[in-house]
Order: structure tokens, then sequence, then C-alpha cells
């Protein structure tokens, strides 16, 4: 079965790299690292599973399946993803999400996912720092900061900072839409 793959690049969206023979960073045990989401028992569980233990993103969860991209939101990661909430598909044209979920929509669905999905753990405290960030699928999603709250292309994060063990997850109000998807 082939899985599709994520390009796993830095804020910029160029390509990791790694530099020179310097020996890792050791981060002593029980002190925080920097730029990384506090963790918790949900640690254990990828992406995908601690998102359904949150009980609001199941329709996320089927879209992933159905993309094709379980696979690698299960993998090492790390990821950064804006999982729209079950009430953010609700929200869809009529018949929009059945269109999408259909097998012969799977590239379209796969890339409208891409699109939530960032390479790298990024907190909240990091996205607020940022004018837009570069998504999987190649699209940079425009972020704003408001009041202390954040919202990426036009989707208020509404809850924040949700650990596990490939990355974290930010629940957003809205499904966003790359470019090409929303002619």
């Amino acid at each position: 079965m082939n899985t599709p793959t994520i390009p796993q690049t830095n804020a910029q969206g160029n390509a990791a790299t790694k530099t020179g023979n310097a020996a890792p960073s050791v981060t002593p045990i029980g002190a925080a690292k920097p730029n990384s989401v506090a963790m918790d028992s949900t640690q254990s569980r990828n992406l995908l599973d601690t998102a359904a233990a949150k009980g609001s993103f199941g329709t996320f969860a089927k879209a992933v399946e159905q993309a094709g991209l379980s696979e690698t939101l299960r993998g090492v990661g790390p990821f950064t993803v804006f999982a729209p909430t079950d009430a953010a598909f609700a929200k869809l044209p009529a018949g929009k999400l059945d269109t999408l979920m259909k097998p012969e929509n799977k590239d379209e669905l796969a890339s409208i996912l891409k699109y939530h999905v960032l390479a790298g753990r990024k907190s909240a405290a990091d996205m607020g720092k940022w004018e837009s960030a570069r998504t999987v699928n190649g699209q940079a999603a425009p972020i704003k900061m408001l009041e202390g709250k954040f919202s990426i292309d036009g989707a208020h994060v509404t809850e924040a900072d949700i650990g596990s063990s490939n990355g974290v997850i930010h629940g957003i109000d809205k499904v966003n839409l790359p470019t090409a998807a929303k002619l």
C-alpha cells in the first residue's frame, strides 16, 4: 500500500537540513524544552488517536482515513494539525462534505486536509508570532493575532496545544480551503 508522505519543512517552507557534526542538545529531565507544547497523558497517543479521544474531531478523523493520510498522521512526525471540529465541518455548504468523501474526490480531499497540516510541532505561542505558515500542501496560510487569540486563514483556534506523541493539534472553527479548492 502506498502511504502518502508529507515533506518535512521548516517554518519558512524550506526543506529541513542538518548541520555539521554538532552534538545533539540535551535537556535535563523535567526541564521545559524551548518552543515545546505542554504534554499530558495524551503524549502516548498519536495525532489521530488523540483527536478521536477528544470527541469533537470525528469528522476530521474520517476524512483523514478517506484521504489515505491516516498512516502519515500516525507516523513519526512531528506535525502541527489545525483540525476542524465536527461543528466546523457542519458549516460547509450542503452536500460538500459528502462530495469530498467520495473515492473519486480523494485527491481534492487530501489537498484540503494537507492545508491543515504543518511540518513540525508548533504551539499557539509560536504561531502567534507569525504572519503566515507554509502548509504541507505547499500553500501559505495567513495567520492573524487579535486580543491574544489567533486564527489561520480565517479559522479561529477554539482549543490550542492539544499534545500528542507525534505533534500537536489546534482545534479550529472552520474548514479552510486552499486556493485551488476555493474555485
